[in-house]
Parts: C-alpha cells; sequence; structure tokens
C-alpha cells in the first residue's frame, strides 16, 4: 500500500481506508481525466473516505456537509463502476428538489466528458435539461445514469418505463429529507422495485436515529462515515454587516465602498444568476475591472474567468454559490455578501476560504431590514460575532 493513503477507523470501528490523492483511487481512465478536468485537485475529506467503499460494493451511510464534495464523491464513484458496453440504467440517483436534481445533472454531465455514459435526468415540471430527449414519454431504457425526484422516479417504475433489472447501485442524496414524512412512504415504495443485488449509499448533512434505523430495512452492514465540520475555519476573518434600507441601494453602498477601500481581489456573492450580471454590467459601466461567474457557464469559460481573476487581470468576480464551495484563491482579502446564502450551511463556504491556511481576510455582508433576524441565525449558527461595519475612512482593509 503507498504511503498516500492510510486507515481511518470511523464510528463501526470498520476500516475505511483514506485516499490523499486521486490518483489512488484506481478510478477508470476516462474518470480521472474527467474528475481533473473538471477542476478538483485534492479530493476532500468525504471523497478520501468514501468513494473506494461504494466502488467496492459496499452499503455506505455517509454524513457530510453540503459544500464538503459530496456530490462529488458519489458522482466519480458512481460513474466508476457503470459498465460501458450495458445499455440498462445501472445507476440511480434520487434527490428530494428538482433543483438539486439539476445540479447534480450539471455535475454529472463534466464528469462525463471523456466517459460519454448516457445521462437521463427525471424531474417533474417541463424544464427538463436532459442530454437525452425529455425524459417523459422519450425516455430510453438504454440509459446509464439516471438522476431525479422521488415522485418522478417513482412514477416511472411504476409503468415500468424504468426497469432496474441491471441496477448496480442507488444513491440518496440530503437522504434524512427524503427518509421523513413527506417522501418516506415513497421511497418505501421506490424500494419495491429495487433489486437485492443493488447496493445503497446515503448522504446527508444529518444522520438520525430514525433514518438510521430506516435504512435497516434496505441496508446491509453499510460502513459509516462521518466528516466533521472542520475544512473551513472563520477563524483570522473579520465579519461585518452594512445596514441597508432597501435593496435599491444595495448596490450604490457597494461603490461606496470601493471609494474607501483598497480592496485588492473582492469576491461577491449574488443569489441569483440574473443579478450576478446585472451588477457585472453595472460594474463594468461605472468602469470597474469585473467578471462574473455562474452555473449556466462552461467549464472552460469558468476556468477562464478563475484565470484572469487569479492573474490580477479583474480584481472583482460576481458569483453564485456554484464557485463558493470549489474556489480558493489565494489573493481574495475581501468577500461581499451582496445577498445573504440561502441557507446556513453556504455561509462559511463562501467566506471561510480567505481564512484557510492562517489568512486574514475581511467579509462584509449586505442586510436589508428583512435580513436582519437571518443574520443573527447566522452568527448562532457558527457561533461568531458579525459586528456593525465601522465608518470605512477609519479602517485599514488593506491586507
Amino acid at each position: 500500500m503507498s504511503d498516500d493513503h492510510n486507515h481511518n477507523h470511523d464510528d463501526d470501528g470498520s476500516d475505511v481506508i483514506k485516499y490523499n490523492s486521486f490518483d489512488d483511487m484506481e478510478l477508470p481512465e476516462t474518470i480521472l481525466r474527467g474528475v481533473y478536468a473538471y477542476g478538483f485537485e485534492k479530493p476532500s475529506t468525504i471523497q478520501q473516505l468514501a468513494i473506494r467503499p461504494i466502488i467496492e460494493r459496499n452499503d455506505v451511510i455517509a454524513q457530510a456537509q453540503s459544500g464538503t464534495g459530496k456530490t462529488g464523491t458519489f458522482l466519480i464513484a458512481a460513474m466508476s463502476i457503470i459498465e460501458k458496453r450495458l445499455y440498462s440504467p445501472q445507476v440511480l440517483i434520487i434527490a428530494p428538489t428538482r433543483e438539486l436534481a439539476i445540479q447534480i445533472h450539471m455535475n454529472a454531465v463534466s464528469l462525463n466528458t471523456f466517459s460519454k455514459f448516457s445521462i437521463d435526468l427525471l424531474i417533474g415540471g417541463h424544464d427538463r435539461r436532459s442530454q437525452n430527449n425529455s425524459p417523459n414519454e422519450k425516455f430510453k431504457d438504454d440509459t446509464q445514469l439516471i438522476i431525479g425526484t422521488p415522485g418522478k422516479i417513482y412514477y416511472m417504475l411504476s409503468k415500468h418505463i424504468l426497469r432496474t433489472t441491471n441496477l448496480k447501485l442507488l444513491i440518496m442524496d440530503e437522504a434524512d429529507e427524503m427518509l421523513n414524512m413527506c417522501f418516506k412512504d415513497q421511497i418505501c415504495e421506490i424500494f419495491k422495485f429495487i433489486p437485492t443485488h443493488t447496493r445503497v449509499a446515503i448522504f446527508s448533512a444529518t444522520i438520525t436515529q430514525e433514518t438510521l434505523s430506516i435504512t435497516e430495512n434496505f441496508m446491509v452492514n453499510p460502513k459509516k462515515i462521518l466528516v466533521k465540520n472542520d475544512e473551513l475555519t472563520l477563524e483570522g476573518i473579520r465579519q461585518y454587516y452594512v445596514n441597508i434600507e432597501d435593496e435599491q441601494f444595495k448596490y450604490e453602498t457597494l461603490t461606496d465602498l470601493y471609494k474607501y477601500l483598497s480592496i485588492n481581489h473582492t469576491i461577491i456573492y449574488c443569489n441569483s444568476k440574473k443579478k450576478t450580471q446585472y451588477i457585472h454590467q453595472r460594474l463594468l459601466d461605472s468602469n470597474f475591472a469585473s467578471a462574473s461567474i455562474h452555473s449556466e457557464m462552461t467549464q472552460q469559460e469558468r476556468n477562464e474567468v478563475i484565470r484572469k481573476f487569479r492573474m490580477g487581470e479583474v480584481r472583482i468576480l460576481l458569483a453564485t454559490d456554484i464557485i463558493a464551495r470549489g474556489l480558493d484563491v489565494q489573493q481574495v482579502s475581501t468577500v461581499i455578501n451582496f445577498d445573504l446564502p440561502l441557507k446556513k450551511e453556504i455561509y462559511i463556504h463562501r467566506i471561510g476560504r480567505s481564512g484557510r491556511y492562517g489568512r486574514k481576510g475581511v467579509a462584509i455582508n449586505f442586510v436589508t431590514r428583512n435580513d436582519f433576524n437571518y443574520l443573527k441565525q447566522i452568527e448562532s449558527f457558527y457561533m461568531t460575532t458579525i459586528d456593525a461595519f465601522p465608518d470605512p475612512s477609519g479602517v485599514d482593509f488593506s491586507i
């Protein structure tokens, strides 16, 4: 065994080996190329621990916060066990919401660049983004990897449009959410169509005792992998909030800040692609060298934007949460949350980057009247303090 992986005892005392590099995981060549092309460099903790056990055909219960690389974990593992020449559903991934299913699908398509498996997205509604035709009636039963929501998956199974004879792996993301009351019966119905030879992997930020007892019905000696949320820190980051009367005054506040601050590299987070592009345009009109990045850009376009940002060709990067999880630009000194993140868990992924490796940083949160309670929730969630923004003329922000 190379020095690059070591043993990690999980909760059960059973052995899980930790792989410190993707090269050591014995992934198929096309998957490995997809992983590096996607921009992954070193596996995150959950990827180090959980990819191989899934490939090795274990049932797996993995607890990891969103943003720790869990989507990458189960997609890399799933694609590694697909047989290229077997043209039928081999992996089924279920997510509780359409948005999450779409996001997983987009990641799968990116990782699939060299493997060229057939992938389909099965969600309710009409805005399907499938590589194949509309998944409803035109769903092809030779699709190898399927991502979908419980209602749609159950419908396709019950109508025998989706067949599970060759299904090797079933993955549930945000499993706690799906095994609670609202989806529980549907999930139990879905399991009636799943062959006994199919392995099951569930991923969730929280795993309750109730979830564990439900999983006993459909999992065999699962390996339990628990990732503590210790990869990011808020240490060394000064956090402020700026009280803004109304949403419409946020842009002026932003340009005011730039009058006072000699900010080197700033990432500005917005909650929608539309807003990102709108503010980017306004900044360009005001002669600020800025760029924007969002989920509908190709990986190549994103890489080019990040390269320019790293090289200092642009100093301001507007982004949606698509990059909150994967970007570590050494030069970033300031993060501005133009919008507070929709989920508290994302906050540390947006601003925690700048505090990595002992670097210092500043986070500035724009807060309207409606956001104030939520800001307090974020403070108590992270047991941190976010101070009112001081008079900028008296603050040294050159990091």
